[in-house]
């Protein structure tokens, strides 16, 4: 097993947050994921220009295997969580990446949704936990992307 700091798992956590200034600029360009955007298509011809800029990219596989160069030299936040139906509640996600597929495509980290006082509160957790236990193997660190329930006061 893997130890939490060793020099893959550090060598992939400091290529997304720079070790000089703790700082990480990352551009998320999943957001598709939550239906369809006028222009979507379109945005990630916009969107290219700024990937030399970012400090790490966030994105699901098929954007990465799709839009994103291969001899692009960004660091890859892969999201690995999806929502099971279109029709129905989208936070109720499960992991449909496995650590495997994420190491073939020589990500620097994944990620998933954590949906804080929404309704699938428990199981957004459990698949950030499932994700921690499955990616130490490797040496992979795990990101979670917050999101705050509808009832719940945004400050």
């Amino acid at each position: 097993m893997v130890v939490v700091g060793d020099w893959g798992f550090q060598n992939r956590l400091n290529r997304i947050i720079k070790p000089k200034s703790g700082h990480c600029v990352m551009l998320a360009i999943d957001h598709g994921y939550f239906g369809n955007i006028p222009g979507q298509l379109k945005c990630f011809t916009d969107m290219k220009p700024l990937f030399e800029y970012a400090d790490a990219l966030m994105l699901t596989r098929g954007m990465l295997r799709n839009c994103v160069p291969s001899e692009l030299d960004v660091p890859i936040v892969l999201r690995v969580s999806a929502g099971a139906s279109m029709l129905k509640e989208l936070s109720n996600e499960e992991i449909n990446v496995s650590i495997e597929d994420a190491i073939r495509l020589n990500v620097s980290a994944i990620t998933c949704s954590i949906f804080v006082g929404g309704e699938y509160e428990k199981q957004s957790l459990m698949n950030l936990s499932k994700l921690v236990n499955y990616s130490v193997e490797y040496g992979i660190p795990v990101l979670a992307v917050t999101a705050v329930g509808r009832e719940m006061v945004r400050d």
